[in-house]
């Protein structure tokens, strides 16, 4: 066993898994890093890859890992045949995830001091960060990286801990029975803590008392336990060494009042041991009162003083679990992580950096790292063995520790400050152009007065997309579709609204098979940001036929016409068996050829060698209207008898596509060889059939700029439409028709949010602005506004679909993206 506890000899590792056999080409490989996704490869050196078997089969990426250097790995009895990896040492094992949780729980024994157990419906997170920040005086701290929870987070997590940490704090999150158990035996918390207990997950369930019980699986055997019974339901706790409960039934912990203060503050009353004790904490929501009273709890039930608790959580800072990715100046895109810089955050950072491929450079803005002092050798020595495995051509630390480590960074170009103020005053003299750029800095560095200078300007109106909740609504429609069947994903407008190659990126990262796009010109700028995937454009004209060519995008080609002309053009450049995809019409009456057009365009295609037919598809006209199933049913015949003499004729093999988003769920017989993934991923349109989890990924805010009080017989905005009927208070906001807020939505028809309250609109829309009634309510200029979450509601009050408000978002509304 090597000094550093996470360095394994692979016949140590083979002793620690439960293996059927084993392979040993090379038997003095090390490992220090599990793997699990061929494109997320770091220290590929030292690296063991997990084919776990999934939605996807892991075992069909051991060559694109073996190609990137890796050369352990761990599969499952009979589906590898490890001669084909010369030099590669291979572990089978009856299941490759058991083999990774047992691995993980290993290496757990190895570490003897206190470890936290968090686990919960809502505020993990949160409460494992404020914990950090409330215990880190006196212990160095090793925890679960931002949301790292699941069956392989958690087994991930675990393997982080080492010497360099005397205490771990590590997230346990559940969607099913009998998962909570298996978490248990890799944890084993010395002290387990609940924070509460919400519909997160519920269809997991059959009961609420089902979750609960899972949930408390954590519990067991566990020293301490804190939790509030209030959220049981009466469920017992497994047997526990001592408990600590919290909440405002006469709890160890009870919470008696509290009191909104200034300055967004507010003290909390409380009774512990027949004593009444207060602490004051910077927020006044109600879930960050109650994640503040969690973290009270687990402090008194580890020792700490009421003085040292009530001075430390007064400092608590605000947590920012979302990685943002946003426009930057001079073409730049700015990846912002700040206030999560440890050694397993960057690395997460790092594979979402190098998934931009819209930039060919990367620079990294790092601070020194909360706690490295301890080893800051072998600290700093990691965070370079980090980058030599990533594509970051420009390094710029903040920073003494980094400062003095500059020689382990010489294979980059490295620009070093000694702190955020030297950076600040050198900024001008800096150049940054067309490159994406990562902000990784401890709380300490405020590094959002970095982000701020390398933010682009835009007005207070955002929409925000959740990229985790694509990827979620993503696997769900994969999860309806056999192996065999392609995906292809229509980014045309502007990825309806929600940005281009953001998305593009997103969905090229997972592997998708094709994009659609509507013209030309949209193919051209992902070409231009890095996508290779293969493109379809849905609308070509003969006019952008040479930058189509140029940029090896795919035409659909919907008549004899468009055929013709295409065929022309790439006669004239030569070109042959260049791909085309065929629009049938089988009753959209939109675009497309028409059934009685087969026998002509099969006499066509087999006259000419400039095209090659790639796909041949057509569109469900109400594939999510079960009134019109018939309808659809006729569709699919039509356009199976078409396809099948048309593939007949030609004699090569054709790609079919007909189901859109609401065929994917309602018609799997429509599926054939490739479905069209539109709105549905955005987390809209779940159309019957299947049922799927779908999750909203996007949300339009913006911020209160003005409020004044107005009397009743007053008017409001234009045309004088808004007429008070009683003394109000009236806020305008930053947004307005030329943002894409509609004009119908005016006059009380539109609502938006301010804090947890719903208000309506008072007064025509203006171009810019809109006007709130906010009378009742504590509302400052700059508060946040929730314009719209749920688009599909929105779009019902006006009588439109959620298509139109999407795509109807201005280009100057900015984009953030961000993994929350």
């Amino acid at each position: 066993m090597d000094t550093d506890e996470r360095l394994y000899t692979i016949r140590q590792i083979s002793a620690m898994i439960p293996t059927v056999s084993i392979s040993i080409a090379d038997d003095t490989a090390t490992v220090a890093t599990l793997l699990y996704d061929s494109r997320k490869l770091s220290d590929t050196v030292h690296g063991l890859f997990f084919a776990l078997e999934g939605r996807r089969d892991g075992h069909a990426y051991i060559r694109d890992a073996y190609a990137q250097g890796v050369r352990n790995f761990v599969v499952t009895h009979g589906k590898v045949e490890s001669s084909a990896f010369p030099g590669a040492n291979f572990l089978v094992v009856p299941d490759t995830l058991e083999a990774l949780q047992t691995l993980a729980s290993r290496h757990r024994d190895r570490f003897t001091h206190p470890v936290i157990g968090i686990t919960g419906s809502n505020g993990k997170t949160v409460v494992k960060e404020w914990l950090v920040q409330l215990l880190s005086p006196e212990y160095r701290i090793a925890r679960s990286p931002k949301s790292y929870n699941s069956q392989i987070g958690v087994a991930l997590s675990l393997w982080q801990l080492g010497p360099a940490a005397d205490l771990a704090i590590i997230e346990a999150g559940i969607s099913r029975p009998g998962e909570m158990a298996v978490l248990q035996r890799m944890i084993r918390p010395d002290i387990a803590v609940l924070t509460n207990i919400g519909p997160a997950h519920e269809e997991g369930f059959s009961s609420l008392d089902e979750k609960i019980a899972e949930k408390l699986r954590l519990f067991e055997g566990a020293e301490t336990a804190v939790f509030s019974p209030g959220y049981l339901r009466g469920v017992p706790v497994p047997p526990t060494g001592k408990q600590i409960t919290w909440g405002t039934e006469g709890e160890t912990l009870q919470v008696i009042n509290h009191q909104l203060l200034a300055g967004n503050r507010c003290r909390i009353y409380a009774r512990y041991r027949g004593e009444e004790i207060t602490v004051v904490i910077p927020f006044a929501d109600a879930a960050a009162r109650e994640n503040a009273v969690c973290c009270w709890a687990v402090m008194l039930a580890m020792g700490y003083e009421q003085a040292t608790i009530s001075e430390r959580i007064a400092l608590l800072q605000p947590i920012e679990m979302r990685l943002e990715m946003k426009k930057g100046i001079n073409q730049c895109t700015v990846v912002d992580d700040s206030y999560s810089n440890d050694l397993s955050s960057l690395a997460i950072a790092l594979d979402f950096l190098q998934q931009q491929r819209q930039h060919t450079k990367l620079t990294l803005v790092l601070s020194d790292i909360p706690g490295a002092s301890d080893d800051e050798d072998k600290v700093y020595e990691n965070v370079s063995n980090l980058l030599k495995e990533s594509q970051v051509n420009r390094l710029i630390t903040i920073g003494p520790g980094l400062q003095k480590h500059t020689s382990q960074f010489t294979f980059l170009t490295h620009e070093a400050f000694p702190d955020t103020a030297s950076f600040l005053a050198a900024f001008p003299s800096l150049t940054f152009q067309d490159e994406a750029i990562l902000l990784k800095g401890a709380r300490k560095y405020a590094f959002e007065r970095i982000s701020r200078l390398l933010t682009a300007k835009s007005h207070d109106t955002v929409l925000e997309i959740n990229l985790n909740a694509v990827e979620h609504n993503l696997n769900q429609y994969k999860s309806l579709l056999p192996p065999s069947v392609k995906l292809m994903v229509m980014v045309k407008a502007f990825s309806y609204g929600s940005g281009s190659f953001e998305v593009a990126n997103l969905l090229q990262f997972n592997k998708v098979d094709y994009l659609a796009v509507a013209y030309v010109d949209e193919g051209v700028e992902l070409r231009k940001a890095g996508i290779q995937l293969p493109i379809m454009v849905m609308s070509p004209r003969p006019a952008s036929f040479d930058a189509l060519l140029a940029h090896r995008l795919e035409p659909e080609i919907y008549s004899f016409a468009i055929l013709t002309d295409f065929i022309g053009a790439l006669t004239e450049k030569g070109q042959s068996a260049y791909p085309i995809h065929l629009k049938l019409d089988t009753g959209m009456h939109r675009l497309g050829f028409s059934i009685s057009d087969i026998d002509l365009l099969i006499n066509y295609l087999k006259n000419t060698a400039a095209v090659k037919v790639r796909s041949i598809f057509s569109h469900l006209a109400a594939a999510g209207a079960p009134e019109h199933d018939a309808f659809t049913e006729n569709q699919l015949h039509e356009f199976s008898k078409f396809a099948t003499r048309l593939t007949t004729a030609l004699g090569y093999p054709v790609i079919r596509h007909i189901a859109n988003t609401a065929g994917i769920q309602r018609w799997p017989q429509a599926h054939f060889d490739m479905v069209r993934l539109g709105i549905g991923l955005y987390g809209i349109g779940n159309e019957g059939g299947q049922s799927l989890s779908l999750q909203p990924a996007s949300s339009l805010k913006t911020t209160v700029i003005q409020t004044r009080q107005v009397p009743a017989g007053e008017s409001v905005g234009y045309g004088r439409n808004g007429m008070l009927t009683k003394d109000s208070t009236i806020a305008t906001v930053s947004i307005g028709y030329a943002d894409g807020y509609d004009r119908r939505f005016g006059n009380g028809v539109g609502q938006m949010r301010i804090g947890n309250t719903t208000v309506p609109t008072v007064g025509d829309i203006c171009m810019d602005m809109t006007m709130l009634d906010i009378s009742g309510l504590e509302v400052r200029e700059g508060d946040e506004v929730i314009v719209f979450g749920d688009v599909e509601k929105l779009a019902g009050t006006i009588g439109t679909i959620p298509y139109e408000l999407l795509t109807g978002i201005s280009q100057r509304v900015k984009r953030v993206y961000y993994y929350g």
